[in-house]
């Protein structure tokens, strides 16, 4: 449990204030009864609610239209949270009022699954999270609110395993985005921090419950990237192979395992998705230089470097702050860099 409010004062950030005399837009809550989703293997909740930002003046002009930016939330975290705990509609009505970003439509998805994520992958355990997202949910959104239905006029952003699905989805949807922009995305590559926490490797391996697991939240996050990465429908309780495995005397790994998940990886996934990216008009990722998830610095700059390898044109930059301080809020990347660049990169004219 204490893993898990640590995790959840990260990712909450610092309290802010906007001046209060901008204008103000709304929240809307929504369900999308999914298709894609139902009948999942891993008994995930295929009616998914969406949070959907309508900007000021969305109800007192009926005739106009506006550009999309779908926001992916992070491991642990949920659309709700967004809104009322990270205060991410005060940031959207202060960035609008300052000229940060033109009025657009955010929607943010409540991907938060039985074990807290969907990692926005196509699983045979969870479901077509990734197909969910960037066709069912999109073609939703489109149906639902005025938007500008065209890729130029879409943007994908996220933060941590949100910003993971940025990169999967820009590289595996082509033609569905604009520009996409990933805060902090986790793993991007394969690393040694995937084989640590033993502890809960072991709770992971010898749990047959769904309760059991949820006492130790790295375990859960183990547990909900097998699920993901290494689905195995009816095999064990939890429908995924797993890292380690109780062995005689201690626990096995299975490199097999370690190869699905780092196949499933954005770096993985480059050289046979180089178009997907090279047709966006922006593509930006940053990190915490003190992120308390090691991986993150190192396989970012791996990306990059990959990235420039293969001659893709992109931003990253690598700042002074860890996995969640400096996200949200008027000195945060979301306010300063993420929100000009779709005003930048999208389209606004009907």
């Amino acid at each position: 449990m204490k893993y898990l409010l640590l995790a959840l004062l990260l990712l909450a950030g610092l309290p802010y204030a906007f001046a209060q005399t901008a204008p103000t837009g709304r929240v809307v809550t929504t369900y999308l009864d999914s298709r894609l989703l139902r009948g999942n293997a891993g008994g995930e909740n295929p009616r998914r609610r969406v949070s959907v930002y309508l900007p000021p003046g969305y109800a007192a002009n009926p005739a106009k239209r506006y550009p999309v930016l779908y926001y992916l939330h992070g491991f642990s975290w949920n659309d709700s949270l967004i809104f009322h705990a990270d205060g991410m509609a005060r940031l959207l009505d202060a960035a609008i009022a300052a000229g940060q970003i033109r009025p657009l439509l955010v929607v943010v998805p409540n991907e938060s699954t039985l074990y807290m994520g969907s990692f926005y992958a196509n699983s045979a355990t969870n479901g077509p999270w990734a197909d969910f997202t960037a066709r069912e949910l999109v073609s939703f959104i489109d149906q639902q609110y005025r938007t500008l239905a065209r890729p130029g006029s879409r943007g994908l952003a996220g933060h941590s395993m949100g910003g993971n699905g940025v990169l999967r989805l820009a590289l595996l949807y082509p033609g569905t985005w604009a520009a996409a922009y990933a805060l902090s995305p986790g793993l991007v590559a394969p690393h040694a921090e995937w084989m640590a926490d033993r502890p809960s490797q072991a709770v992971a391996a010898r749990a047959t419950t769904r309760a059991e697991v949820l006492k130790d939240f790295n375990a859960v996050r183990l547990l909900s990237v097998a699920r993901a990465f290494s689905p195995a429908p009816g095999q064990g309780p939890f429908g995924a192979a797993l890292l380690r495995y109780p062995g005689p005397d201690s626990l096995a790994r299975r490199d097999a395992v370690l190869r699905q998940w780092a196949t499933a990886t954005p770096l993985a996934l480059l050289p046979t998705h180089l178009a997907a990216l090279r047709q966006l008009r922006g593509l930006a990722f940053d990190w915490g230089a003190q992120d308390q998830l090691r991986h993150i610095p190192v396989t970012c700059r791996e990306l990059s470097t990959a990235l420039t390898a293969f001659g893709v044109a992109h931003t990253a930059e690598e700042y002074q702050g860890d996995h969640g301080n400096r996200v949200m809020g008027p000195d945060g990347r979301m306010y300063q860099k993420l929100l000009p660049f779709f005003n930048h990169y999208l389209d606004f004219a009907p």
